[in-house]
């Protein structure tokens, strides 16, 4: 007998209860039940019935509506024969059993209606094919033809079916392994790993977006790092982020090696993900160094250089976005500016931090600045452990010195005090280049410090230009 709480045992109840009153079995399937044996509560459940899923939902709202005496909305979704409802919080959806056929260019199957088994067998993998039963004579027993609660104890991630079939049928699946895999830290089998290298070619089928989700759920785990590790184990990584894959391995020349940026790439992922980043932040410490292959150069004199790779990553940051069809608005934008930046705090750490370097910093990151910061310190990854300590304490500095500053001169979100329209109204001149050239005199001037960051001051100093100028 399986042990719920309250409100679950009343859902779980009531969904027996309309089955039989229908004539239909129904059992609860999927997610909730691998859950369940992980020990992680859940407010998603599925509800697989041998006959219509629409109608179970139908009949489960009403009765639970005489319970809660208000009348329950189900969602249909007809083309696709489910249906939705909330209880106290509880999302439950109802679907038919079905049956699956695949046509070898489309993820999208050939439906047709099923028992139960026939449903486990279309599952992406055993832990996700285990059943609750509903029925009153053995309410609450597994349903595991495929051993899942086994590959549960033994952590491990395998596929119902043959992986070929399962893989090349829905090649969506193979993602969705590695984000298992690394969300509960479980090992993917070796002829799963086998049977996705065989079948990366079938990535080609599914959408952008499809494939985009599935990373942006593997950068949200808690170690993000197994997921791209896994990638690249499979034969994926480079189908999907060559750029990142183009990170691996090192070259070695006069004995004289570069680090591998790929581990050091995911172990930055790691250290933003334990501070609780979000999605964009992880992006921007995943891509932060992609412009590292397309700049590496030996020079006998400095060993292995990788100049303007910052410049270089952060051009390369809007194609990503764009084949993967992910938002091209202030997400890539925040993303793009991060890669950009987040040499300019390391140059800090190690020179003497001045005010105006300071100044400079704040105005081109703007709101991002802290999150930049953020990133800086999640790029220390020497096993130097008095250089590491070394580069927090410098870290810690120049954060004290960019709140002093922001204190005194108000540079975050700097606007220049001196616009077009006070340069054209006061010396009575057209739109033109020279207004640009005053306005950028009176910016650099705030930053460096020489006049502080006020209109009065603003003002004065651009009379002194333009008369050096000779405007009147």
């Amino acid at each position: 007998m399986i042990e719920v709480d309250k409100k679950i045992d009343k859902i779980f109840r009531t969904v027996s209860a309309a089955a039989a009153h229908l004539g239909v079995r129904a059992f609860v399937i999927g997610g909730y039940v691998r859950d369940y044996f992980l020990g992680k509560p859940s407010e998603d459940v599925d509800i697989v019935v041998e006959g219509s899923g629409i109608a179970l939902a139908k009949e489960v709202a009403s009765m639970l509506g005489e319970i809660s005496g208000r009348e329950l909305k189900v969602t249909v979704f007809k083309s696709f024969g489910t249906a939705m409802l909330k209880f106290r919080g509880v999302e439950v959806e109802f679907v038919g059993a079905r049956r699956e056929s695949y046509n070898r260019d489309s993820r999208n199957p050939i439906v047709e209606d099923g028992t139960l088994e026939e449903d486990q067998c279309r599952r992406d993998f055993t832990i996700n094919a285990m059943a609750f039963s509903l029925q009153e004579d053995d309410y609450g027993t597994l349903v595991d033809p495929f051993g899942g609660i086994a590959d549960m104890a033994a952590g491990i991630i395998r596929t119902p079916l043959d992986p070929d079939t399962t893989y090349s049928d829905d090649p969506l699946r193979m993602l969705r392994a590695v984000r298992f895999a690394s969300r509960l830290g479980f090992q993917i089998v070796p002829e799963s790993i086998e049977s996705m290298r065989r079948n990366r070619d079938r990535l080609e089928i599914l959408s952008a977006e499809r494939i985009s989700e599935e990373l942006g759920k593997m950068l949200m785990t808690d170690h993000p790092s197994r997921a791209f590790y896994l990638l690249d184990e499979c034969d994926l990584l480079d189908k999907i982020l060559p750029e990142v894959a183009a990170l691996k391995g090192v070259e070695t020349v006069q004995g004289r090696g570069h680090k591998d940026n790929f581990a050091h790439s995911l172990q930055v992922l790691d250290n933003v993900a334990e501070s609780g980043a979000d999605l964009w932040l992880r992006w921007a410490a995943l891509l932060h160094d992609i412009g590292k292959p397309v700049t590496k150069k030996w020079d006998e004199k400095l060993g292995w250089t990788f100049h303007n790779h910052d410049y270089m990553g952060a051009r390369m940051v809007p194609a990503i976005f764009a084949r993967l069809k992910m938002p091209l608005n202030e997400k890539m934008k925040y993303v793009q500016k991060l890669v950009s930046l987040h040499l300019r705090p390391i140059a800090l750490v190690t020179d003497e931090v001045t005010d105006s370097a300071v100044r400079r910093l704040v105005f081109d990151a703007g709101d991002d600045v802290d999150d930049l910061m953020t990133l800086c310190k999640a790029d220390i990854t020497s096993k130097n452990l008095t250089k590491v300590e070394t580069f927090r304490r410098n870290y810690t500095h120049v954060q004290q010195k960019i709140v002093e500053v922001e204190e005194k001169d108000r540079i975050r979100n700097f606007k220049n005090p001196i616009t077009g329209e006070v340069v054209m109204k006061r010396f009575n001149i057209p739109p033109g280049n020279i207004i640009g050239t005053i306005k950028e005199v009176v910016k650099n001037a705030i930053l460096d410090g020489e006049i502080p960051n006020e209109f009065d001051a603003a003002y004065a100093l651009m009379e002194k230009v333009a008369k050096e100028m000779g405007l009147e």
